[in-house]
């Protein structure tokens, strides 16, 4: 390509946001050129992978939406128009086709990405997509020409319209690292800070706790904060915890850091067995066993349980062992863990914040930047893990490419 070139379409970001616009504007007959600053396509995609893909999920659609907390009134014309059965016939027609699993999330059989993507790029490779890699785009020229660092040196490229789709803050490894932002502010388009989403927690063990238990799983727990409850598992990290339970809940408890400085989460660790119950249980002769032993025996406790009511009793500055049968039931199906800090946004699985939809019309065209449009993680939305993220992607991918496409028939 020379700089004296002009492309129908440029896609900025080679993730599922900015591949779905560079399909859909290319099947509407745009000449579509992908450009990304990585040295492979779908970086993000292939990580994700790696734990079998979850693409999207099967709940009915008025419950699917509802995921997307604030920003699903905004979402919902793009997700109605690419729902999950539209995405799943998507893979279907890619040669991939896909299963419902036991939580109704979908996966592609395959149990990765890497077959998907490679048959996703053949397909953009047959509709005339191009695809420019290791190349950083860095804002725009005076004349408002798009600009890229590459091994070459600096490429200017004019484009009739573009789609950004560069992903938030989340594993900057893998390109997505939030440079966009000033980029964005230098033409007066604000962004929403960027912040970790579906994201671990910082508790503070004890050095003890840190060294034993870090790794260790807390399975078939609930865990709560304010009205909400919900079973699932947990990870003890060196930091505090994470996994699928307390992503569900990381937004508002995130929210509830940023207001008051911390936020206490609830863990029920025998939840299935009342506390009267377990008071029964534990008002038992404990004899010459250890308390450790007696826990593990009576209430079925694993060790890592355990240490966590230890650290608790610590902080409550008394002995675990003076704690009556009652007291300690409702301890262990009760647990109180002061989160201080969420986990950086490097380790996040994805990320909150971005463009929001004042300054979108309807095709995520940017109001102040005709013929630019925007899609994906970019955008100001977040969602839990379970298929949402990834959906909401395709789909405002999909909107952005058919917005482009109007935009050029009518400019």
């Amino acid at each position: 390509m020379t700089e004296s070139d002009i492309i129908d379409v440029a896609i900025i970001g080679a993730g599922p946001a900015g591949l779905m616009a560079a399909e859909v504007a290319a099947e509407g007959g745009a000449r579509v050129t992908i450009f990304d600053g990585m040295a492979a396509p779908g970086r993000k995609l292939l990580l994700a992978g790696r734990g079998g893909l979850n693409l999207t999920h099967s709940e009915p659609l008025a419950t699917f939406l509802t995921r997307y907390g604030a920003a699903a009134d905004w979402l919902t014309p793009a997700i109605t128009a690419f729902p999950s059965d539209a995405l799943r016939a998507w893979c279907d027609g890619l040669g991939q086709p896909t299963f419902v699993g036991s939580s109704g999330r979908v996966f592609p059989q395959a149990m990765k990405a890497s077959p998907l993507l490679r048959a996703w790029l053949s397909r953009l490779a047959g509709l005339g997509v191009t695809l420019h890699l290791k190349h950083r785009w860095h804002g725009w020229r005076d004349d408002g020409a798009l600009l890229f660092s590459t091994p070459a040196g600096e490429q200017a490229v004019t484009a009739r319209a573009s789609v950004l789709a560069l992903g938030g803050a989340s594993w900057p490894r893998l390109g997505s690292d939030g440079g966009w932002v000033p980029l964005l502010a230098a033409k007066g388009i604000g962004a929403a800070p960027l912040k970790p989403a579906n994201c671990g927690f910082v508790v503070g063990w004890s050095e003890l706790l840190r060294e034993r238990f870090a790794g260790q799983p807390l399975k078939g727990v609930d865990v709560r904060f304010g009205e909400r409850r919900l079973r699932g598992e947990a990870m003890i990290t060196r930091d505090g915890l994470q996994g699928g339970a307390i992503y569900a809940l990381s937004a508002a408890l995130r929210d509830a850091i940023d207001q008051n400085g911390e936020a206490t989460l609830h863990l029920a660790l025998r939840p299935d067995v009342p506390t009267a119950q377990l008071a029964s249980k534990l008002a038992a002769p404990r004899g010459k066993q250890s308390l450790a032993t007696f826990l593990r025996k009576a209430a079925q406790l694993s060790p890592q349980a355990i240490a966590l009511l230890q650290e608790a009793a610590h902080r409550l500055k008394r002995p675990l062992a003076s704690f009556a049968p009652g007291e300690l039931a409702a301890l262990i199906n009760d647990l109180p863990l002061r989160l201080v800090a969420t986990e950086p946004i490097e380790r996040a699985i994805s990320s909150a914040g971005g463009i929001g939809r004042e300054q979108c019309d309807d095709d995520f065209m940017l109001r102040r930047l005709p013929g630019v449009f925007v899609a994906g993680e970019m955008l100001d939305w977040e969602a839990p893990t379970g298929g949402y993220l990834l959906t909401a992607c395709f789909a405002t991918g999909a909107a952005a490419g058919r917005g482009v496409l109007r935009y050029l028939a009518g400019k």
